[in-house]
């Protein structure tokens, strides 16, 4: 109520009657989230003409003069139930400026920066009138007029009635002639209508509708809002074309639906995409005006109501049965209109204090631009526009006319511009595709745009490179070593071997296999620990053609007991100590320490095969995580494809080489043992014993190695052993891959070591190593986890839904792999063809 002593306020008091379920909703969100500017709705338009401003603000007037809504004001502050008062009388606020001065721009800020400021000042809902106006005069016959009210007043249907009454009352007086209002029913017989109905009926329908539905429908391209996190809103707008408008139009017409339907249709499909789930809830707003009330239909005040719809989206449906289902239901829902929401929650299986839905669709029937265009011939009303927010994440507003207005009021800290900029062409699509074919089934409902799905299919995996893909990863080694001969290659604790040295050990052992008829594919099993053999070994299978099977001798006998038996290795070279330790088998055994005499008269001239690039190089086990552990076969091609790429990008030839600190049975370890082989640089072996202190040292002792290849869970020990060592870390690159990498482990490398590239590497075993990767900033994922970035090169990243569908940016999908570094397949599982790997979408793309 107005300011004054109680005993004039009383005498200003013209009814006094409870409040209707979605003023309760509204009253709630806007004394609990002042600061919010929740339900605080502007309508701002352009009037041009010889405007009578006394008799333009005389007609506001006498509207909250004959409308009780709009002379009311709320209270709730130690009363049993929340109540609203009707005064008698009340002063429209109002404000004239001039602006006519400044330049078009000028005016446009000021606009701009007047409708925040007025945003920011708010309502008292304890204060009648909730509206105010402004009218600011920007050429000589050119105004532009700020209506700001609180929606607990008025609902869309409201806004025209009480326009048209406006404008026939400016006439009227412009013209010298009383007005007389046309009489409406008062918004508390709607309230009397609403105390007569039967909740219990509506109990039952709502308990049924929702049982078994727990948690509302995630957005998954928000972010979570925390308790600090400050509430803004902004709003986003599109315009179907005429053409597709009057398609739509005709749709429905055709199939005796409406325009609302084809909407919440696509919403549903929108939410169903985006979310992965089959079944999902969204808020729908009706008008709330029962035929069964006398005058409902020039009542003004807030009948709309909020009820919650669930959708069951399967893809297998055709779209028009689906949409006719939808309709029938929102029918069902319309007969318990009157139903408050928040007992709808309550009566639902949701958790207490958690939303039904974070998003609603707004359609309305009764657009205000046609009655402001349609009235007073001496002035033109053009420019509409209106701002307004919810309590919720997502408001989806659509307008119907001759080019049907689609827009997105949202959470700018829920949600980015771009983000709903996507959404909005998304519905869209949607939209359009329903039209173009109404008989297909939902899941071939197109939602991507045309540039969107460029953009996913073609524009980010636009990674050719050229590269030596005829070569083996034997033969650029070979290379190497002719321009390089005396160089280090390998070094292990006191020993070391110069590119020459080690390519002659590899030659005679190669020459030797041959003469047990190694060729082109054959598995040989590598049994060894980390020693200057064991890439004497490596490589000596790869020269005579073979395809080495890394068998860690670390492994539990019942691991080697399976590769062992699936492999079913015709050979297996391995050191004299594991002889004992390994289980049966069949393969005939190859000891490189102990043997050595057997093949050291052996040709050390590079041998000649006949193996190709798409030959085999190496066989590695899967982790077995997801069943039984499966030998991935990967290519000369695949390998060369990812270490040509490597070598390129991690400049390894400015730095001084690598560290092996990991087994070969981790293909990890590819990346720091032949990168380094292939541009002349050294490979430092690690001891397997004090692995972590050895590698400690190593980074401290100054050495400028061009990479180090770490999993995230080391990397962290690694930080820990350093933290109170004063040195600076030399290295050029930590590559990270193997695990989930989060800024935690990230942070102490990003302060203590800020020259060396921190790169998060993804890839799972079937796409050789890596099949993507992220550079690591100060600026970005504070306190999240890393993305796993863009993909390398000749290399495709797909992120598809479950009908093998892109889906768009930011949503979960299931990663899928192409290119040159994908395996062949697995060994003797010929049935899979295909492997579908973890969900983990890009981040903004990239």
């Amino acid at each position: 109520m107005t300011s004054g002593n109680k005993q004039d306020n009383n005498k200003n008091i013209e009814s006094i009657y409870p409040l209707s379920p979605i003023q309760q909703g509204m009253l709630f969100h806007t004394v609990y989230a002042p600061e919010s500017g929740v339900y605080f709705n502007q309508c701002i338009f352009t009037v041009r003409g010889h405007l009578n401003v006394s008799a333009f603000e005389h007609a506001w007037q006498e509207a909250v003069k004959h409308y009780p809504v709009l002379r009311t004001t709320f209270v709730w502050e130690k009363l049993n139930k929340l109540l609203q008062i009707v005064c008698k009388s009340v002063n429209l606020p109002w404000v004239n400026y001039d602006w006519r001065s400044l330049s078009p721009i000028e005016q446009q800020d000021h606009l701009e920066a007047f409708l925040q400021a007025d945003r920011d000042q708010g309502f008292k809902l304890n204060q009648a009138p909730l509206m105010h106006c402004g009218l600011i005069r920007i050429a000589d016959d050119t105004y532009r007029f700020v209506w700001s009210f609180h929606h607990i007043l008025l609902d869309g249907w409201s806004l025209p009635l009480i326009v048209k009454q406006v404008l026939e009352c400016y006439q009227a007086f412009c013209d010298g002639k009383k007005f007389q209002y046309q009489a409406s029913t008062p918004y508390r017989n709607y309230i009397t209508w609403l105390q007569k109905q039967d909740l219990a009926q509506s109990e039952r329908f709502w308990r049924q509708k929702f049982q078994g539905f727990i948690a509302p429908t995630p957005l998954i391209v928000d972010r979570p809002l925390t308790n600090s996190t400050l509430s803004h809103h902004s709003e986003q707008q599109i315009q179907l074309t005429v053409e597709a408008t009057t398609a739509l139009q005709s749709l429905a017409k055709q199939h005796q639906l409406t325009l609302s339907n084809l909407v919440q249709g696509a919403w549903a499909l929108l939410l169903n995409r985006y979310s992965g789930e089959s079944e999902v809830v969204f808020g729908v707003t009706i008008s709330g005006r029962p035929p069964s009330l006398v005058g409902v239909e020039l009542m003004v005040g807030p009948l709309i109501n909020t009820l919650p719809l669930r959708v069951l989206v399967s893809g297998e449906e055709k779209l028009l049965p689906w949409l006719k289902d939808l309709q029938v239901q929102l029918v069902e829902c319309e007969q318990y209109s009157y139903s408050p929401l928040v007992e709808i929650q309550n009566w639902s299986d949701i958790a207490p204090g958690m939303s039904l839905f974070e998003s609603i669709v707004v359609f309305e029937n009764y657009p205000i631009d046609e009655s402001l265009q349609q009235q007073i011939s001496s002035l033109e009303i053009f420019d509409i526009r209106f701002i307004e927010q919810t309590n919720y994440p997502l408001t989806l507003v659509v307008v119907p006319g001759s080019q049907l207005s689609i827009s997105i009021a949202y959470n700018t800290s829920r949600f980015d511009a771009d983000t709903i900029d996507r959404m909005l062409g998304h519905l869209q699509t949607l939209l359009e595709g329903m039209v173009a074919n109404p008989q297909q089934h939902l899941a071939d409902l197109p939602m991507l745009t045309a540039s969107e799905q460029h953009q996913l299919l073609v524009e980010w995996n636009d990674t050719f490179t050229p590269y030596p893909q005829e070569q083996c990863i034997h033969h650029l080694f070979e290379a190497q070593v002719k321009k390089t001969p005396d160089a280090i290659a390998i070094v292990f604790e006191e020993q070391q071997l110069t590119y020459q040295e080690l390519n002659c050990r590899a030659n005679q052992l190669a020459h030797y296999l041959l003469t047990l008829n190694v060729g082109a594919d054959l598995p040989i099993g590598l049994c060894v620990e980390r020693s200057l053999e064991m890439i004497v070994g490596l490589l000596g299978i790869l020269k005579a053609g073979g395809a080495y099977v890394p068998l860690d001798p670390n492994y539990p006998q019942e691991r080697l007991s399976y590769m062992l038996a699936d492999s079913q290795l015709p050979i297996l070279i391995t050191q004299q100590q594991f002889l004992k330790k390994l289980p049966e088998h069949q393969a005939q055994t190859i000891c490189l320490d102990t043997d050595w005499q057997t093949f050291v008269h052996q040709s050390s001239n590079n041998p000649v095969s006949f193996v190709t690039s798409q030959n085999l190089s190496y066989i590695i086990y899967t982790s077995g995580s997801t069943g039984s552990p499966k030998g991935t076969m990967i290519t000369h091609s695949g390998l060369v494809n990812y270490l040509s790429w490597c070598t390129k990008n991690y400049h390894v030839v400015d730095g001084e080489g690598s560290v092996v600190n990991s087994s070969i049975s981790f293909d990890a370890t590819i990346t720091s043992l032949f990168s380094p082989l292939l541009v002349g640089r050294k490979v430092l072996l690690l001891s397997e014993q004090e692995e972590m202190t050895s590698l400690q040292v190593a980074l401290s002792s100054g050495n400028k190695f061009s990479l180090v290849k770490i999993t995230p869970a080391h990397l962290e020990i690694l930080s820990h052993l350093l933290a109170d060592e004063k040195v600076e870390i030399q290295t050029q690159a930590l590559i990270i891959g193997g695990e989930a990498l989060t800024e935690k482990v990230t942070s102490f490398w990003q302060r203590y070591a800020p020259r060396t590239r921190l790169i998060n590497e993804y890839g799972p075993t079937e796409t050789v190593v890596g099949c993507c990767i992220y550079e690591v900033n100060k600026n970005t994922f504070s306190g999240s986890s890393i993305p796993i970035g863009r993909p390398i090169s000749n290399t495709q990243i797909y992120i598809l839904d479950k009908q093998l569908q892109p889906v768009p940016i930011g949503v979960p999908g299931e990663l899928y792999i192409g290119g040159a570094g994908v395996a062949r397949g697995y060994l003797n599982r010929p049935e899979l063809t295909t492997e579908k790997f973890i969900p983990n979408p890009f981040s903004d793309g990239k």
